[in-house]
């Protein structure tokens, strides 16, 4: 992993192309609990948010690093879903996009991360209408955030000299003798 946008983008796409019903991702600032302060989004929706459980330094400011994603499904509706309810199908339809973002994460390995899968799942209070369901997973990656970064060059004008004198090799083959 190079940064973390790179993460969450990898991840975001992942489940923009597994689970089509999706129509917001987004990563998580508790946007259900102000959904009148925040800028308005397009339900279904999932939000990513990160935690780093462990760390493992390897030299040369890179990390490994075990990470938990927690990854939020949320469903507007006014529907019901008690049993019986005229409207139950459609209400239950929001059990539909959690099982399909398991589907689309657990198990997976990307570009930037590896070993991806679900140790927790459960319901979230949001206070008001609406389904918010909250998937924690657990994965592997190698954080590059913090390395000196080296550009490749070309470099010029060098003269290697032989038992320092001030002469240049003429010969390639006394180049590799030194």
């Amino acid at each position: 992993m190079q940064n973390w946008t790179d993460l969450y983008l990898e991840l975001s796409e992942l489940v923009a192309e597994k689970v089509p019903a999706i129509r917001w991702v987004d990563l998580w600032h508790n946007q259900i609990s102000f959904l009148s302060d925040e800028h308005p989004f397009p339900a279904p929706a999932v939000f990513f948010g990160f935690r780093i459980l462990e760390t493992e330094d390897i030299g040369e400011n890179v990390q490994d690093v075990k990470l938990q994603i927690d990854c939020y499904v949320y469903h507007e509706t006014m529907a019901d879903t008690y049993r019986g309810a005229w409207n139950q199908e459609s209400a239950l339809s929001f059990l539909g996009l959690i099982n399909d973002t398991y589907a689309a994460l657990h198990g997976t390995t990307g570009e930037n991360y590896s070993k991806m899968r679900r140790i927790g799942f459960g319901a979230v209070d949001t206070g008001g209408a609406g389904n918010l369901y909250q998937q924690s997973f657990i994965c592997y990656l190698r954080d590059y955030s913090a390395a000196k970064v080296y550009v490749e060059g070309k470099v010029n004008d060098i003269a290697v000299v032989k038992d320092n004198c001030s002469e240049p090799l003429e010969d390639s083959e006394q180049l590799y003798r030194i």
